[in-house]
């Protein structure tokens, strides 16, 4: 039986050859194995707006920003997803808590180490 892992990679190698249906197949059985698979949620809303299956892109979109929410690419890619299924409002709230999240972390990358 084959893990998770390689589950994902070879929906990696079918995306890469323009192959998303399959690849969308290889992900989903990466998740059934482990619902939480960050890397395999993100490539699914991937090959879905590939597809321009918008509202699957958006569904998993929005699970992938629940499993990782200080993920600045998960709202990124969120952000996307909306923008080009016509929802300028969603779209401008995800870009917005994006561009929140990487100034938090270009602060923290700012902090020396004694906390100063």
């Amino acid at each position: 039986m084959a893990s998770k892992e390689d589950l994902y990679d070879e929906g990696l190698d079918l995306a890469f050859e323009g192959k998303f249906r399959e690849a969308i197949e290889r992900y989903r059985a990466a998740l059934a194995i482990d619902a939480d698979y960050v890397d395999a949620v993100h490539a699914l809303a991937m090959a879905h707006a590939e597809l321009e299956e918008l509202d699957d892109a958006i569904t998993v979109g929005c699970r992938l920003c629940e499993l990782v929410p200080d993920d600045i690419l998960a709202h990124t890619s969120l952000s996307t997803f909306y923008q080009r299924k016509g929802l300028i409002k969603e779209a401008e709230e995800e870009a917005a808590k994006a561009k929140v999240l990487d100034w938090k972390r270009q602060l923290a990358e700012q902090k020396t180490p004694d906390g100063a």
